[in-house]
């Protein structure tokens, strides 16, 4: 092969890349800190990436928008249920709940 040499050379660009910058912190610890702002937005930074991985399985069926869809009236009935209740069980059950009755009646 002659990409030998280059593929190393990606590899090792990649590598640090991805060591460096999550070693920096490490490294410098209290020396070097990020500004306020930025802090505030990174805590949403979770439920940005959980969000962005769940939402479009929920809203999309066959990658088109659906009214009738049973995920995304489950996704509903899920999220009142977290709003009237504090019991951390009830949104599975009542999304659960939705989800079946949906597919079974649909």
């Amino acid at each position: 092969m002659t990409y030998d040499w280059t593929l190393w050379l990606v590899f090792i660009l990649i590598g640090l890349a991805t060591t460096l910058p999550r070693g920096s912190f490490i490294i410098l610890g209290e020396r070097a800190s990020l500004p306020e702002g930025l802090q505030k937005a990174l805590r949403y930074a979770p439920a940005a990436a959980l969000a962005a991985i769940v939402v479009p399985d929920v809203v999309l069926v066959g990658g088109v928008v659906e009214v009738l869809n049973p995920k995304l009236a489950a996704a509903f009935a899920a999220v009142l249920a977290t709003q009237v209740s504090r019991n951390p069980w009830l949104p599975f059950i009542v999304g659960m709940g939705v989800l079946l009755g949906l597919r079974h009646f649909l």
